[in-house]
């Protein structure tokens, strides 16, 4: 296709104006007059903060092309074309943006009338290793391919994301087929990606498709679906991750907190998804007793499919269980083969422990995590979340999506988890992630007495003036 890019004109204002009381399902989109549209393949340029963007349609950064996308910029996402910015196999978007000046990628509906699920998000494609042929990103159409078969380009450098938001994305191109937030296919460990916060997402908040990029201060609130999403042979790194869950919001198909797979099925494929992360904190629904106030939530963390990920140095409150190993491939992968890890976390679960899918057993399950974690198992409450040294304003509880902190406050001042990390586990040692963890960290979860989120990310994105 070719490339759009200019400015609405006065009739194209005066059409929509003509529209605007108009009650159907595309809400009230914000006025478009000054607005700059981004549509189909996009030449190499600049976007800068003096203008306002709108992404029309599946827009493409193409083989060859780089779109550079200034600090303080804000791109708005069309909900009536179902706006997508995706970021091909080749092409790269520099979205380089500062504490002072975060880059945000929204929804082009007004302030008060935004929600989940307004257009379709960050797609990001890359040419590393994936455990699947030729594979196609989910919800693109006509279909794009990401990644390859072998290990000669785990360096694929799509770009930089850097101080950005993606907020009210994930919207259903068609029935059950929703795009993620920030999706990444096959992406190399070349590319950037860190203090990155995703909101009111229609699906996943970040899912991994295969690929080795590393990740760092990524943040996932009130998701729909699951909050961090690997698949395909994910390889790279994320260190420091934060999930806050809206008890409002879940998905039919169950959320969780993590939701890990090897592929689309229990086929023995490698590389396995052997993503490693570490010092994540997890705050589901739950705030004061059992009730999750949406029976959709599952698990914390959700391991199937002869997943072999690791999760370290975490804690996870508020979810109705803690975990679930859903095929006997995943309870091999940690138990008999120690391909993955889960080990030295805090899983504070209300409900129950744990669930096992077939030819699994629970007790089986118990005893290898029990051996390496901490679980706790009772009603939450103010007094046991302040003795692990979570804070309860971190919990949603019974406030409405625009009631949440717009600033809240993450540091971690005792507890629990306010000491024992460690990074004993053979994984800290292999080649592509010895040099990527920091080490001399003492505190479980993402947080010691630094809010790295202070500054750039934003709680409230639903009454945000942009």
């Amino acid at each position: 296709m070719k490339k759009i890019m200019h400015f609405v004109i006065a009739a194209t204002v005066l059409l929509m104006a003509a529209c605007s009381n108009d009650d159907g399902p595309n809400g009230t989109p914000q006025p478009e007059t000054d607005l700059v549209e981004l549509s189909g393949d996009l030449s190499t340029q600049r976007l800068t903060k003096d203008k306002k963007y709108l992404i029309v349609g599946q827009t493409f950064v193409r083989t060859g092309q780089v779109l550079t996308i200034d600090p303080g910029t804000v791109i708005f996402g069309d909900k009536r074309t179902k706006g997508t910015l995706v970021v091909d196999r080749g092409g790269k978007i520099l979205a380089q943006g500062t504490r002072e000046e975060p880059i945000v990628m929204t929804s082009n509906q007004r302030p008060g009338e935004r929600d989940r699920g307004d257009w379709g998000g960050l797609v990001i494609i890359g040419n590393a290793q994936t455990n699947q042929s030729n594979p196609n990103i989910e919800g693109i159409d006509p279909p794009v391919s990401f990644g390859r078969n072998d290990d000669s380009q785990n360096d694929d450098d799509s770009g930089i994301y850097e101080f950005l938001r993606v907020e009210f994305a994930g919207i259903e191109l068609s029935v059950n087929n929703e795009t993620n937030s920030i999706t990444m296919g096959g992406v190399g460990r070349g590319t950037k990606m860190e203090n990155c916060m995703v909101s009111f997402g229609g699906d996943d908040g970040f899912e991994w498709f295969g690929g080795t990029v590393d990740g760092r201060n990524l943040v996932s609130f009130a998701m729909w679906d699951d909050d961090f999403d690997v698949d395909y042979g994910y390889s790279g790194n994320v260190q420091y991750g934060l999930a806050v869950r809206y008890r409002g919001y879940a998905d039919q198909s169950e959320s969780n907190g993590f939701e890990c797979d090897n592929g689309p099925n229990d086929n023995n494929v490698e590389p396995y998804t052997t993503g490693t992360f570490s010092n994540i904190t997890v705050i589901g629904p739950i705030a004061t007793g059992t009730n999750p106030g949406n029976n959709n939530f599952a698990y914390a963390v959700d391991l199937r499919r002869r997943t072999a990920v690791t999760i370290t140095n975490s804690v996870f409150a508020g979810f109705p269980r803690a975990l679930r190993m859903n095929q006997p491939s995943v309870y091999e992968q940690y138990a008999v083969n120690e391909n993955g890890y889960i080990a030295n976390n805090i899983f504070f679960a209300p409900n129950e422990k744990y669930r096992a899918g077939t030819g699994v057993s629970v007790d089986d399950i118990a005893a290898y995590i029990e051996e390496h974690n901490t679980v706790i198992n009772e009603e939450a409450s103010e007094t046991i979340h302040e003795s692990i040294g979570l804070k309860q304003d971190w919990f949603f509880a019974n406030r409405l999506t625009n009631q949440y902190p717009n600033n809240p406050n993450f540091t971690v001042n005792g507890g629990m988890i306010a000491s024992g990390a460690s990074f004993d586990l053979p994984k800290f040692s292999e080649s592509n992630r010895a040099s990527f963890f920091d080490t001399n960290v003492e505190y479980l979860g993402a947080f010691g007495n630094v809010d790295w989120t202070d500054g750039w990310a934003e709680f409230d994105p639903v009454d945000k003036e942009y």
